[in-house]
């Protein structure tokens, strides 16, 4: 049995965060381990509270996860604070946490922010040079790099701009740019590969950041070489999207048993 170990926030609707990440992990027959960052109170409609966990619980839970548990993989989600960042990091480093895939979450769905903005140079200086894979979407490489991104050719540029931050390889997501297929970008040492689907049109977008990247990390977790684990992951997104159930009044969740 392989493991996987999600370092995330709790989202009480079920569509994000940890949630989310454990059941893509059984989905792709991963036993599933979890870190908590954050706890929010939220659902479709948006993110009512949000409390931070204590930097040192949130150590104190990757320790004992890979204390006990052969962690063949393990991702990030919402970290919340530059000190949460710094132990996450120094956790990543003690026990060892390879493959790491780094969602760089920063806002909810609904536009909510679940990462302080003094925060941002944290992830950038302290988690991305541990990365496997960064996974951000447009939003968040923009934040990241500081300028627009509104073209697959300026995107492509940015993902290469990224991977100069230290990470092993970018996965720049392409579903916040315009177009009849969303097209996802992966920057490696190598060069980029692009990953195109048909363009999904539904309200039922909750946690597709989540699902993504928790979909790679199993998939790597059991031994799948990178650009084969990005691409049965997007195709596994594109039917959970497609075949999502209609919940909430809001930005519904997706189906994860797709």
């Amino acid at each position: 049995m392989r493991v996987a170990l999600t370092i995330a926030g709790s989202d009480s609707g079920g569509g994000a965060g940890v949630q989310a990440d454990l059941k893509v992990f059984f989905r792709f027959g991963v036993y599933g381990t979890s870190a908590l960052t954050l706890v929010t109170a939220q659902n479709t409609l948006g993110v009512q509270q949000v409390y931070l966990l204590p930097p040192e619980v949130v150590y104190a839970q990757i320790q004992s996860v890979a204390e006990d548990f052969p962690v063949h993989a393990a991702k990030t989600g919402a970290l919340g604070s530059a000190a949460i960042v710094e132990a996450v990091a120094q956790a990543v480093r003690d026990f060892g946490l390879r493959p790491l895939v780094v969602d760089p979450v920063m806002v909810a769905k609904g536009g909510d922010p679940l990462l302080a903005p003094e925060a941002v140079a944290a992830l950038k200086e302290g988690l991305f040079p541990l990365a496997s894979l960064i996974t951000p979407n447009r939003l968040e490489a923009e934040a990241l790099l500081g300028h627009p991104i509104r073209t697959l050719g300026e995107a492509e540029e940015a993902a290469q701009d990224l991977l100069a931050l230290g990470p092993e390889a970018v996965l720049l997501k392409g579903g916040h740019l315009e177009g009849e297929e969303s097209v996802d970008l992966l920057a490696t040492r190598e060069g980029v590969l692009r990953f195109a689907a048909p363009r999904v049109r539904t309200r039922n977008t909750h946690g597709t950041g989540c699902t993504l990247s928790a979909a790679i990390a199993a998939l790597l977790a059991r031994g799948r070489p990178l650009a084969e684990a990005v691409g049965e992951a997007k195709r596994y997104l594109t039917e959970a999207l497609r075949t999502a159930p209609p919940l909430g009044r809001g930005h519904g969740p997706l189906n994860h048993g797709a």
